[in-house]
This record gives C-alpha cells, structure tokens and sequence, in this order.
C-alpha cells in the first residue's frame, strides 16, 4: 500500500522484454538503504517488487498484466518515473490510500498554466469513470491528487508548482499518456450496492455502523 505522495525521481536504465513479460530496472530517486528483495515499490504508480538491487539501482518484474494495463510498456532508457516506497506500520499518510493496481492508462488532454498552478484535463474513460467524484482523490501516475472539477468523459486536476517540480508531471504535455488509478472506497461501495441483500439498517447494525 502506498500514499500518492512520490519520495523522489528514478531513471530508467533499461526494460528488457522476456517473452510477455518484463524485467525494469530504475537507477536513482529514492535510498534504498532500507528495501529489501521482495518490498514493494511504485513506479509511475504500478505497484513491483523488488528482485534485485545496488547501491543506486533496483530491478523488478513486470507482469504482462501490467504491461498491458500500464503505460510501463512505453519507458525507455534515460526517462523518469515516479519512486514511492510502500507505507511503513505508524507512517505518515499525507494523500490517500494507494493500492498501486492501476486501472488503466488515458491521455492529457489539456495542460493550461493558470498563476503559479498547472490543471490538467484527463481523460476519464469508462468504466473508470463512474469511480472519480468531484473533490475526492486520484492517483495519476501513482501522485496524490484531488479532483477538482468532473465532467462527461475528462477530469481536472490543479498541479502546484512543488508537485510539478518533484514528479514527472512538469514533463508531461497534452496527448501523453499517464496510468490512472481509481479510490479503493468507490469500488467496494459499488460491490456492496449490488449485492443481492444490499445496504440497508439491518446490514449496518449487524456491521456495527448503528445501534
């Protein structure tokens, strides 16, 4: 589990394709002092595991699932990506629960810069849709963001100059692609809805929501 709040900016040494799969490694962005083979770490938000690592270096596998879900496919040599290391037992959650299980990829669609700001049109594709609300959370490319305005197939966000300069973002330009994922909360408030018995007072006083 992650928080959406990127610790710093990778460099992509080489992704070597080995058969459907993949093997990435990422040089830099974060100390690694403290990761061990098999933690977890986001990269432009995809949750991987780490299978090897040095002193500047981490390598991990990535999934034809991923690869296809994730714009992980297209990374070359040289580009960067946003690092966030998994939340620790008692650490600071600054944005919202990240899972790292993208949901699928959309393109900028706009990048207008109002004051110190820059907001971002994103598309919103369905069946991803129906999970992004006004004012709740999203994760672009594994960052933290409030929804700040939702309309018929695009959504905004209001990029600060701080979380441009240390992510990927003030790199980003309209028609690139970044990975999306949804709020956990919606999509199990969803499958509860359509659950056979449904929400109602006699669910909530057997789960202890009233008295």
């Amino acid at each position: 589990m992650f928080t959406g709040i990127i610790e710093g900016l990778g460099k992509v040494v080489r992704l070597t394709m080995k058969g459907a799969d993949a093997l990435l490694e990422v040089e830099g962005g974060i100390d690694l002092g403290d990761v061990s083979l098999g933690d977890s770490i986001a990269v432009n938000g995809a949750c991987l595991t780490v299978t090897s690592k040095t002193a500047r270096t981490f390598t991990a596998d990535v999934s034809a699932e991923s690869l296809a879900r994730t714009t992980l496919r297209h990374l070359h040599p040289g580009q960067p990506v946003n690092l966030e290391k998994s939340l620790r037992i008692g650490g600071f959650l600054g944005g919202h629960f990240v899972l790292g299980h993208v949901d699928g990829a959309a393109r900028i669609l706009s990048k207008t810069q109002k004051s110190g700001s820059i907001i971002f049109a994103i598309e919103a594709p369905e069946p991803l849709a129906r999970y992004i609300v006004e004012k709740g959370s999203v994760a672009v490319d594994g960052i933290s963001l409030t929804v700040n305005k939702l309309e018929k197939g695009r959504f905004y966000v209001n990029i600060i100059p701080h979380t441009a300069a240390q992510t990927t973002l003030v790199g980003k330009k309209e028609a690139d692609w970044v990975n999306i994922e949804t709020d956990i909360l919606g999509k199990y408030v969803e499958k509860l809805l359509q659950s056979p018995r449904g929400i109602d007072k006699d669910f909530l006083a057997e789960h202890g929501f009233t008295k």
